[in-house]
């Protein structure tokens, strides 16, 4: 049985949750191209499978490990593209933020080669990142 795109959008927010690192680095491709919103240190285009994991380990640790993926509602697959519905949260210091969120995977060849994010409440996230 082949693996669907939503499978594999599935197994990359399953990893997340986990926090493995060895199956992400499966899923994401080397050439990776990450759309992270808004307008705070951690938003902009990363590219490369480096520059990702470099931005999460940052964002793990400016929120002292709290930041999580703690819900994924629904997943939709059009073509190459899968949508997630989701939930996200995080704390540090006095300040906190949970709200749901979009996140869109391009997906080609079994890897995922672009991901836009979108929030619920982008200057929220802001202000929480910093």
């Amino acid at each position: 049985m082949t693996r669907t795109n939503v499978d594999i959008a599935r197994t990359y927010f399953e990893a997340v949750q986990t926090g493995d690192m060895a199956a992400l680095g499966e899923l994401l491709d080397a050439d990776i191209v990450w759309h992270q919103p808004g307008a705070n240190r951690f938003s902009g285009e990363h590219k490369g499978q480096g520059a990702v994991f470099q931005m999460l380990g940052s964002m793990m640790e400016t929120s002292r490990g709290t930041f999580a993926i703690d819900r994924i509602h629904t997943l939709m697959g059009n073509g190459d593209l899968v949508a997630a519905t989701i939930h996200f949260t995080g704390r540090h210091d006095d300040a906190s933020m949970s709200m749901d969120g979009v996140d869109v995977l391009r997906i080609a060849n079994g890897k995922i080669t672009e991901m836009w994010l979108f929030s619920a409440d982008p200057a929220a996230e802001d202000a929480f990142w910093g």
